[in-house]
């Protein structure tokens, strides 16, 4: 039944300002729609994600959101540009090129925003 839906995922922010900030200026994103307490930023077929404040932003410790592109390493290069820092993890048997990861079908880079949130850059390498 939910299968034909778009999905919308939350962002959880300490502070929605310095964060809507981040993702418009550092990211590039088109400016968020004011949506209540935070911010809408509305993407590809109908997709998006809602930033919300909340004093609990960044106690996961894995991925909250990622991005399919189709070549990871252009756009890791272009927020590198912009100034964005990627993560770089100790994985068996998978070592970083350029912050990029390559195992499991994808190649996958993660930054984090100012809020500690983990986001995600994939390219699916299937198909």
């Amino acid at each position: 039944m939910l299968s034909g839906h778009p999905v919308f995922a939350y962002v959880p922010a300490i502070d929605v300002e310095r964060a809507r900030e981040f993702y418009e200026q550092k990211v590039g994103l088109a400016p968020g729609v004011r949506t209540g307490p935070g911010y809408t930023f509305k993407f590809a077929e109908g997709t998006a994600f809602f930033l919300y404040p909340t004093p609990n932003a960044g106690g996961n410790r894995a991925s909250c959101a990622f991005w399919m592109v189709p070549d990871v390493r252009a756009v890791v290069k272009d927020l590198k540009s912009r100034g964005i820092v990627f993560e770089e993890y100790d994985m068996p048997d998978m070592m970083p090129d350029n912050s990029i990861y390559t195992g499991g079908g994808a190649s996958t880079a993660w930054f984090m925003d100012t809020e500690g949130n983990t986001m995600a850059i994939v390219q699916s390498l299937e198909g």
